[in-house]
């Protein structure tokens, strides 16, 4: 096969190391066209016999091309060409709940930060179990990196364990693997709470606060939902959850606390057309800060993490081949909306 032949060839550059000769083999065959998609490499037993290296270095050599995107293993047939990008160091999987502000915010941070020689391809599962598992059947093994923003459900921690942990980092929401591995998460629970207890003056000047939750459409945590109820109990706070805001509804004298983005901008279309001012005839409260919240109506007051420093710790992260554990700090950053 010729990519035994050029492999032999390399065994004779005594700068390079066994592992280096074997995946530059692969790679300069696929550069000249002599592998193409689709095509088998030797098995390992046959680089064995034909190249007289252990069985331990193929196989690392064959890990580092599966990394790199080039090539992948198919359960009881072997070794595959999928790709020609040879230039790519590694090729990763980022896996988002949807390309909602904030994580549209991480992607760009992290795409900045991983250079062009990294190749990103990015997925959607919108918090449905059934396309989660169908994207992560489709996709595992064909990366070197998984950056997965999981869905909160035990039934998904069987579906991640499959991934090596050196293999997977977990962002924005955190899932115990029972294992050693990487995340870079939020923590909801006390940090809604804790935030409210903050807003506490203010919060009072309204008649009733109303919790938009809908973990379809907003992808939101039932911990959010949890820290609200307990925040009304142990405050005497009037108030409520809904799932669906309709239009035409908001009423002067309330405070919405809004965690998906197009409910916020329907009510507050509703506001400028009743000629509510926002911040005295009707409170907002909003989660996940964006430039847009930060203009309008002179400020919308939210609960946020840095989306930006997220990405960057898994940028570095994942160039720095590290364990990481991080719980990234959440702020309550005031503003004229209440």
């Amino acid at each position: 096969m010729p990519v035994v032949g050029k492999i032999l060839k390399l065994t004779q550059n005594k700068n390079l190391s066994k592992h280096e000769q074997l995946v530059q083999g692969v790679i300069e065959s696929i550069e000249e066209g002599k592998l193409a998609i689709g095509d088998q490499l030797p098995s390992i037993n046959n680089m064995v016999d034909e190249i007289g290296y252990a069985r331990k270095t193929i196989f690392k050599a064959y890990e580092e091309l599966k990394d790199r995107g080039l090539i992948e293993s198919r359960q009881l047939k072997g070794y595959f060409v999928i790709s020609q990008e040879t230039n790519i160091t590694k090729r990763m999987a980022l896996l988002l709940f949807a390309f909602q502000s904030y994580q549209e915010e991480f992607y760009k941070t992290f795409r900045k930060e991983m250079g062009k020689r990294f190749q990103i391809d990015v997925f959607f599962h919108h918090n449905n179990l059934t396309i989660f598992e169908t994207i992560l059947t489709n996709i595992n093994g064909k990366y070197g990196m998984y950056v997965i923003a999981p869905i909160q459900d035990p039934k998904v921690v069987p579906l991640l364990q499959t991934i090596e942990p050196k293999k997977l980092l977990l962002v924005d929401r955190y899932l115990d693997l029972g294992t050693p591995f990487s995340y870079i998460s939020q923590e909801f629970e006390q940090v809604i709470y804790s935030s409210l207890v903050q807003l506490l003056p203010e919060i009072k000047k309204y008649n009733k606060v109303i919790l938009y939750f809908n973990e379809e459409s907003d992808y939101s945590p039932i911990s959010i939902r949890n820290a609200f109820e307990r925040f009304l109990e142990n405050y005497g706070i009037k108030g409520s959850v809904k799932t669906n805001y309709s239009f035409g509804t908001a009423t002067k004298g309330n405070l919405y606390f809004i965690l998906g983005d197009t409910i916020l901008w329907h009510v507050l279309r509703d506001c400028v057309r009743k000629k509510y001012k926002i911040g005295e005839d009707i409170g907002i409260l909003s989660q996940n800060d964006n430039v847009a919240k930060e203009i309008v109506f002179g400020g919308i007051t939210t609960i946020s993490t840095d989306f930006k420093e997220m990405a960057k710790k898994a940028a570095r992260h994942i160039k720095n081949d590290d364990l990481t554990q991080c719980i990234m700090p959440s702020t309550l950053i005031k503003r004229n909306s209440l």
